[in-house]
C-alpha cells in the first residue's frame, strides 16, 4: 500500500499571489491622486471665495453702505491714494471708520490703500508719518494721501453731536462718508475753490451773519472750498475773483454798478451763485434782475392759517419738499424740511418763455411749500384768507434753479453759469439749521461749481435702540443662556463618550 501521509506533516502554505504588491501601490496612487484632487478643489472653491463674493450692511441705517457718488467717484481714480486712520482704539468713531474706509479699500479698484495707526501705541510709525507730512497729528483724524497733495480729517468734522453745554455731548450723526469723498476730491483736484460772501449789505443780526458764516466755512472745509469776504466797492469786476458767489439776507440794495457786475459775471464763461433771500429786504434792483432770468420774488409770505377753537392760528414756519426730477435734490425727495422765520414764494417762468430760450436759461422748480401753504400778501391780518388774484395758490415754490447755457452734451455743462434761490434766509441758523437743510446747502454749492461727484452723499443719524424686557423674559434668558444650552452640550458630549465606550 502506498504511503500515507503523515498526519503531523504540514500542510503546503499557498503561494501568495504575485499581484498583491502592484495592487498596494496602485490603491496608494489612488488615494494620493484623491488626496491631491481634495486639496485642488479645496483651494479653488477658496480661491473663487476670494474673488468672487457678495457683502451685506445689515445695519438700520445702512451706515456702512456707500452712496452712488462715492461707488461712481471711486471707480474713475487715476492715481493712488493712500488713507490712514489716525485712531486711538478707545474712541467712539474708531469702529465706524474703520468699517467706512474699508469699503473705500474694496470698492477702489486697488487704487486706494489703507493704513490704520493708533499713535498712542504705534509710536514708531506715528512719528514716521508726521515727519513725512508735517503735520502734527496730535489728535484722531484721517489722513488722505495723493501724490503731493494731503487732507487731515479731524475726528469732529466725521461726526455731528448734540448742541448744549455737557462735556460729554453725545454723537448724534455720522457724516464719514461725507467728509471722507470730500478731502479725496480736494487731493485727486489738487486746488481749494473760492467762495466769496458779499458784505456790507445788511442782514437780519450781527449774529445771523456769524452763523451763517461759519455754517458755511464748516461745509466748506468738508467740501474744499474757502469761504472769504468780499465788499463790491471794493473791485471793479468779480470774473477773475470768484469760483462762487453768496449772498445772505441783503437787506440793502446793489447799485446799479454793483448790478453791472454781477451780470457781467452771470453772463462770463462760468458762474456762479447762491442766494438766500431776506423776505423783509428792500432790493428791487437785485429783485428786477432775478426776474430778467425768470425767478421773481413775490414780497409775500409763505403760511398757513386757520380758525380754531382757541383763536386764529397762523403759521409762518413752512414745511417743504424738494423737488425729485433735480439732479442735486433727487437724492432728498424722501425728506421733508421746516424753513423757520418768513418765506417768500418765487414766480417762476416757464421753459416756453421767449426771452428765457433767447438767452438759453433753464428754470426748474427745487423745493416748494406742503400744500396747505399759500402765499399771502396781507400777512399781517390775524386770520388772513387766501385770494386767487393776489395770493400765490399751491404749488408754491420757495426754491429755484437757474442755469444759462446749457448743452445737449451733459460734458460741456461745466462751462455754463449756475445759481440757486431760495426765498428764505435762516436755513444756516444754528438754532433751527436741520440736517436736510445742511445737506441741500451743501448739494447746492457742489451743483454750482459742477461737482456733481459729491452730490448724493447725506449724513448717517446715529440711533439708539434700547430692549424692555419683563422679570419673566429675563429669568427665561438666564435658563435658557446659562442652564439649558451649556445642559444640552454636556449631554451631547456624554452621549458621543458612551457610544464610544460601547464600542
Amino acid at each position: 500500500m502506498p504511503d500515507e501521509p503523515s498526519q503531523h506533516e504540514p500542510a503546503p502554505s499557498p503561494a501568495a499571489p504575485a499581484e498583491a504588491m502592484p495592487r498596494r501601490i496602485g490603491i496608494g496612487i489612488n488615494v494620493l491622486i484623491q488626496v491631491i484632487l481634495c486639496i485642488a478643489i479645496f483651494g479653488g472653491i477658496n480661491r473663487l471665495n476670494y474673488l468672487y463674493y457678495s457683502r451685506f450692511d445689515l445695519s438700520p441705517a445702512q451706515n456702512f453702505t456707500l452712496s452712488e457718488a462715492t461707488l461712481n467717484y471711486l471707480g474713475k481714480l487715476t492715481r493712488d491714494v493712500e488713507i490712514y486712520t489716525v485712531f486711538a482704539r478707545d474712541s467712539k468713531l474708531y469702529g465706524e471708520v474703520q468699517m467706512l474706509l474699508e469699503e473705500y479699500r474694496l470698492h477702489g479698484k486697488q487704487r486706494v490703500k489703507l493704513r490704520s495707526i493708533d499713535p498712542l501705541r504705534d509710536i514708531e510709525r506715528a512719528e514716521n508719518l508726521k515727519n513725512r507730512t508735517g503735520l502734527s497729528l496730535s489728535q484722531n483724524g484721517v489722513l488722505i494721501i495723493s501724490g503731493p497733495n494731503k487732507r487731515f480729517i479731524t475726528e469732529d468734522e466725521l461726526a455731528v453731536r448734540e448742541t448744549g453745554t455737557s462735556t460729554n455731548k453725545q454723537i448724534i450723526e455720522f457724516r464719514g462718508e461725507d467728509a471722507v469723498t470730500s478731502a479725496l476730491v480736494s487731493v485727486m483736484e489738487g486746488r481749494v475753490r473760492n467762495f466769496y460772501y458779499i458784505g456790507g449789505k445788511g442782514a437780519r443780526s450781527d449774529s445771523a451773519v456769524t452763523e451763517a458764516l461759519t455754517a458755511l466755512q464748516e461745509i466748506g472745509q468738508q467740501l474744499n472750498f474757502n469761504v472769504l469776504p468780499l465788499n463790491l466797492s471794493d473791485v471793479t469786476a468779480l470774473t477773475t475773483h470768484a469760483d462762487g458767489i453768496i449772498l445772505l439776507g441783503c437787506r440793502y440794495d446793489l447799485n446799479e454798478r454793483e448790478i453791472r457786475m454781477l451780470d457781467d459775471y452771470w453772463n462770463g464763461s462760468r458762474a456762479g451763485v447762491l442766494m438766500l433771500l431776506d423776505p423783509g429786504r428792500s432790493t428791487k434792483n437785485l429783485d428786477q434782475w432775478l426776474a430778467n432770468l425768470g425767478v421773481k420774488p413775490r414780497g409775500d409770505r409763505v403760511i398757513m392759517a386757520l380758525s380754531t377753537s382757541t383763536g386764529p392760528k397762523k403759521e409762518f414756519s413752512v414745511q417743504a419738499e424738494f423737488a425729485r426730477d433735480v439732479s442735486f435734490t433727487k437724492h432728498l425727495a424722501n425728506s421733508a424740511t421746516t424753513l423757520a422765520g418768513q418765506t417768500e414764494s418765487l414766480e417762476l417762468k416757464g421753459a416756453d418763455d421767449p426771452l428765457l430760450k433767447e438767452k438759453s436759461v433753464r428754470v426748474k422748480p427745487v423745493m416748494k411749500a406742503a400744500d396747505h401753504f399759500w402765499g399771502e400778501t396781507q400777512f399781517y391780518d390775524d386770520l388772513p384768507v387766501p385770494d386767487e388774484n393776489e395770493d400765490a395758490y399751491p404749488p408754491v415754490y420757495v426754491g429755484a434753479s437757474v442755469e444759462r447755457g446749457v448743452s445737449t452734451d451733459a460734458g460741456k455743462n461745466v462751462d455754463s453759469s449756475r445759481m440757486v434761490v431760495v426765498g428764505n434766509t435762516t436755513l444756516l441758523d444754528k438754532t433751527t439749521m436741520l440736517a436736510v437743510n445742511r445737506d441741500f446747502v451743501a448739494a447746492s454749492l457742489n451743483w454750482i461749481i459742477n461737482r456733481e461727484n459729491q452730490i448724493g452723499i447725506t449724513s448717517k443719524p446715529r440711533k439708539s435702540y434700547r430692549i424692555q424686557l419683563t422679570p419673566r423674559q429675563s429669568e427665561i434668558i438666564f435658563w435658557l443662556t446659562s442652564v439649558s444650552m451649556p445642559a444640552l452640550v454636556l449631554l451631547i458630549g456624554l452621549m458621543v463618550w458612551a457610544g464610544r465606550r460601547a464600542a
